[in-house]
């Protein structure tokens, strides 16, 4: 779509009612410089953005924890729904409500910190609890202190010990040491002990069990282990408690999570605003603003604009940094994602949509290649669309498999394959017969097992097709910038050397004489190649040496034609999976539990089926269009047109015009 540069002149006083007008239109991309231009100034905007964005963190974070702790109940369906509309006198009303609103987020914020933090205590007792759990035994504190005459040692030791095996060891460090123990708690890799000496005696004592390994428990209580083991459960009761008071509290709160979702809103909103009100060129009292507009929009800016008292605007042709925007018929618009999702063309390029689309319709139709699943492709897309009014970005998904389920049903029928084999198996369980789908349709088809050879031949043709309009493509671009000699040299050579090899491969099964004119046409253009695609080296040796080494691309050719071959591929699965469920479907016959068993088996197998095969179509057809006819012609690369618009997600604003 042909952009235009706009700049609107208008007073301050009328710079709000300018720029909601403006938001609600999306028709302007705003442009950015860096710096305003000469005699103007702008407003930093910082400050307030910066209070926008933390307002949005805070609604997100409210949010997130909701979700976590109330999920929201959804169907199956709701992600095709569409945002609910708000008329525009409501966005005043969120905005007074924002206050209260923020304080409900920062009351979830804190309770859910408050669980957080109740959460670490409670692994902290879990961790106490353990620690104390080998000195239940002990009837005296662990950090109890000697008395007058005797020394009190606590503590663990590094291994297994039992009495015998601790006394010896003791006396064998000391035969001086006269102690009493007792042995509390001991496994594989620790013995925790008490021990007992004259207090006299306590340094040698320690110096003896230090020699052992010996240390002091981490955490020594003032209390006996069982009590304060008893206290940290009754804590650890109480934390609980607190835990489940806070939880209760925040589900409390899921009443607002509407209200939330629309101030999250409500402050992008504003957080676009002053960003754009940033990028304005302002003096005391007019102000400028500088963007682009898809030239078809050009009135509507107009009007919007009369409505304004003293605004005046000035429209030129756009300059090199212009955004695109793209615009195709209700054929090829739903495939524009399609291009934005690999890059968005750039000013060298042309929109790639329309051939695109064809493609790719016409490729998944033949990878999925059954006409039960199409019409279910077709039947689920005009529902959801129809039925559930979703966003124009959806609604443009739904589109694109709605088309894609047309062709679908249009290759099954090539195929002879509906849900399978799926009539001639249940005419057959019906009437004891072997019919075949080729005996049932009244029309020839081609049997995706049978016919395999003729379909990969067929598949290859296609992709020579598909190539070669790329390669046009690349020749038009060519021819519109005036590389005149890379459009016929570079491009149109190798489209007639392809051609060429077609028809030598065509006349090989029809016609000697298509063998001698393809042939022909390829030795001509190999020449042609050999004489031209060196031109850029020095000497005439080196001219024909890298004209020679040209041809070598010849098998990178080759190799994306074969790439082709996963139509048949793909087709082939489909074909062979469905068929193979119907098969299981009727291996129990025509009683009760067999025809139980078979509605079971058919629709479960079926919907698996689908769910793999149209996947697989969809990423590989993905895969033709990017990787076998984007590198022949498409750089990308654009910047996308971004208008200031009512970027909302929980709603959308009557009579606004945001996709």
């Amino acid at each position: 779509m042909k952009m235009k540069s706009v700049r609107i002149f208008a007073l301050k006083q009328d710079r709000k009612r300018l720029l909601e007008h403006l938001q609600d239109s999306a028709l302007v991309h705003v442009k950015h410089t860096n710096e305003a231009e000469q005699g103007f100034l702008r407003t930093d905007t910082s400050a307030q953005i910066k209070q926008f964005e933390r307002n949005i963190g805070i609604t997100e974070q409210a949010l997130k924890i909701l979700a976590q702790i109330v999920p929201e109940k959804k169907g199956l369906l709701a992600s095709f729904k569409g945002r609910p509309e708000i008329d525009p006198d409501e966005i005043g009303i969120i905005a007074s409500n924002s206050p209260k609103i923020i304080s409900v987020c920062n009351k979830i914020i804190k309770l859910d910190k408050q669980r957080a933090d109740y959460a670490a205590e409670q692994v902290r007792i879990k961790t106490a609890l353990a620690q104390l759990e080998p000195w239940k035994k002990l009837d005296i504190p662990l950090n109890s202190k000697d008395t007058a005459s005797t020394a009190v040692l606590i503590g663990t030791l590094p291994r297994l010990y039992d009495n015998t095996s601790l006394s010896e060891a003791l006396a064998a460090e000391s035969s001086d040491l006269v102690f009493e123990f007792e042995i509390l708690y001991a496994s594989a890799s620790m013995t925790c002990i008490v021990l007992y000496a004259p207090k006299y005696q306590r340094t040698l004592a320690e110096q003896s069990l230090r020699t052992l390994g010996f240390s002091q428990p981490i955490n020594p209580t003032s209390r006996t282990p069982q009590v304060k083991s008893e206290r940290l459960l009754k804590k650890s009761e109480e934390i609980k408690v607190k835990s489940e008071e806070a939880k209760d509290k925040i589900e409390s709160y899921a009443e607002y999570r509407e209200a939330i979702a629309r101030t999250q809103d409500y402050f992008l909103l504003r957080s676009e605003k002053y960003r754009v009100i940033s990028e304005l060129d302002q003096s005391r009292h007019v102000f400028v603003l500088n963007g682009y507009i898809p030239e078809e929009d050009c009135e509507k800016l107009k009007k919007i604009c009369d409505s304004v008292s003293s605004c005046v605007l000035e429209i030129e042709d756009a300059d090199e940094d212009a955004p695109i925007k793209l615009k195709n018929n209700a054929f090829a618009e739903p495939a524009q994602s399609i291009v934005t999702m690999y890059s968005t063309p750039s000013k060298n390029d042309i929109d790639p949509t329309p051939v695109l689309a064809f493609f790719f319709y016409f490729f998944f139709g033949m990878m999925f290649s059954d006409a039960g699943y199409g019409l279910l492709m077709i039947l689920a897309t005009t529902i959801a669309i129809h039925a559930l009014k979703p966003d124009k970005k959806m609604r443009s998904n739904l589109r694109l498999f709605q088309y894609c389920g047309v062709s679908t049903v249009f290759w099954g029928l090539v195929f002879g394959s509906i849900f399978g084999d799926a009539p001639a198996v249940i005419s057959n369980l019906i009437t004891g017969g072997n019919m075949t789908m080729a005996d049932l349709l009244p029309w020839p088809i081609l049997d995706t097992q049978k016919d395999a050879l003729m379909i990969m031949i067929m598949s290859i043709a296609f992709g020579l097709v598909h190539i070669l309009v790329g390669m046009g493509c690349k020749f038009f671009v060519c021819l519109k910038q005036k590389r005149y000699a890379e459009a016929f040299f570079d491009t149109g050579l190798w489209m007639l050397l392809l051609v060429g090899f077609a028809v030598l491969a065509a006349g090989m099964a029809v016609s000697q004489t298509l063998v001698y004119a393809g042939g022909g046409i390829a030795i001509a253009c190999a020449v042609g190649l050999v004489l031209t695609q060196g031109r850029g080296k020095k000497g005439i040796v080196g001219k024909f040496i890298g004209g020679l080494a040209s041809l070598y691309d010849i098998t990178s050719y080759v190799s994306d034609l074969l790439s082709y071959s996963r139509l048949l591929a793909l087709g082939l699965t489909t074909g062979v999976m469905a068929q193979v469920f119907n098969m299981l479907a009727t291996l129990f016959g025509t009683s009760v539990f067999g025809i139980i068993l078979m509605v079971l088996v058919f629709v479960v197998g079926h919907a698996i089926t689908i769910g793999l095969n149209a996947l697989g179509s969809y990423v590989h057809t993905m895969r033709l269009q990017y990787v076998e006819m984007f590198s022949k012609f498409y750089e990308g690369g654009g910047k996308p047109f971004e208008p200031f618009a009512l970027h909302s997600k929980s709603f959308k604003v009557k009579n606004s015009n945001e996709d």
